[in-house]
């Protein structure tokens, strides 16, 4: 999603289903003196607040190394380049998720397979993988949607008996957890964006891959300025993929609050399933292994056209993520798919409520109140 504005607690400004301009404002200080610490510090490329961001976000997703760069799709290409995938090798993922998952693959000339979703919990269905398989195949991009992780047993077992890099793609996943274990430290790669309506945002692009490997985080590294060596020699093509000293510190700030947004995202959730129980809609589905953080809360409905205009007349704004999968749309359809009718299905259906850290109750009560208005 782009160019990405939000209220700023207007009453007279919609209910969005992200506000990221809200969820700063309490922090408003901080991130005004963090930001005023990189301008006086003269140090503005991976200073030192890039340092102890990849020290502290290492730490918190129980990795051994995180890599500060660009964008999360810089950080899927990255990861995708530091595995030896390239032009014509085939990379299995999902259509159901941000387009920048499969564009991440495309840009380094490799190619998307696509398979279908699970159809309680809209995660990749591990059942698929089997029949996307080819010589070609090298990786999997796993997403771990909405907030929730995919299953990742069955997806580790099918990669290890099949020699394939797994990488986990967790931009809507921060501090997420599968089975005890945080998203991002079960596969070769975890992957973040820092887009200012994740759980963990900036205010601007930003991303990182984490790993437990010492020499996968050194290519990385590498990688993310032109393949440089510490000579400055390019050993390898890479790219210019700096996370930005400005967007570290904020996350600096950001990140010693993102437990505390998770629960809040958590009791907002626990309202909606309760008020929400009796209506002819279909709610999240947690994974019993799975401890959710409600990036989004989606629901699924009939009518959402109806549906979104008659919210919309009541001052509230959903999203569809996402509307259109990505082997619909036109840079994607590559030919050979095998069958994603719950994609598809899903993409008819779904739509995501009001979900930000700085929702009041009182927001929360006003989007349950429309929703009941429309079906009673």
């Amino acid at each position: 999603m782009g160019g990405v504005r939000s209220g700023t607690g207007d009453s007279l400004m919609p209910l969005f289903f992200a506000n990221p301009a809200a969820t700063c404002a309490p922090r408003r200080t901080e991130i005004e003196r963090a930001i005023a610490g990189v301008i006086s510090s003269d140090l503005y490329i991976l200073g030192p607040q890039v340092a102890a961001f990849e020290q502290s976000f290492a730490s918190y997703c129980e990795t051994a190394h995180a890599v500060g760069v660009g964008s999360g799709t810089d950080a899927l290409s990255l990861a995708l380049l530091a595995a030896n995938v390239g032009p014509g090798d085939e990379v299995i993922t999902v259509s159901h998720t941000a387009v920048a998952t499969a564009a991440a693959i495309a840009r380094i000339g490799a190619v998307p397979i696509f398979v279908d979703s699970a159809p309680q919990y809209y995660t990749l269905n591990a059942g698929g993988l089997a029949a996307a398989l080819s010589p070609k195949t090298k990786a999997i991009i796993v997403v771990h949607l909405f907030g929730q992780a995919a299953d990742m047993d069955s997806i580790l077992d099918f990669a290890h008996l099949n020699d394939l890099v797994v990488i986990e793609d967790c931009a809507q996943a921060h501090g997420a957890r599968y089975k005890g274990r945080r998203v991002g430290s079960m596969g070769d790669f975890g992957c973040f964006s820092f887009y200012p309506t994740k759980n963990l945002g900036g205010i601007g692009d930003g991303g990182a891959v984490v790993t437990q490997n010492a020499q996968a985080a050194e290519r990385i590294r590498q990688l993310r300025e032109y393949g440089w060596d510490k000579n400055r020699i390019s050993q390898s093509v890479g790219m210019n993929s700096r996370l930005d000293e400005l967007q570290a510190a904020i996350l600096n700030v950001n990140l010693k609050y993102l437990d505390q947004d998770t629960q809040r995202r958590r009791a907002i959730a626990a309202q909606y399933d309760t008020a929400l129980a009796s209506l002819p809609v279909d709610l999240p589905n947690v994974h019993p292994h799975c401890e959710h953080v409600y990036h989004l809360y989606v629901i699924a409905v009939e009518r959402r056209n109806d549906l979104m205009a008659h919210l919309s007349s009541q001052g509230i704004a959903p999203g569809i993520h996402y509307a259109v999968p990505a082997h619909m749309q036109p840079a994607y359809q590559l030919g050979q798919q095998t069958a994603l009718a719950v994609t598809e299905r899903a993409a008819e259906r779904i739509l995501s409520l009001p979900m930000y850290p700085a929702l009041s109750d009182a927001e929360v009560a006003q989007v349950v109140t429309a929703l009941h208005a429309f079906y009673d």
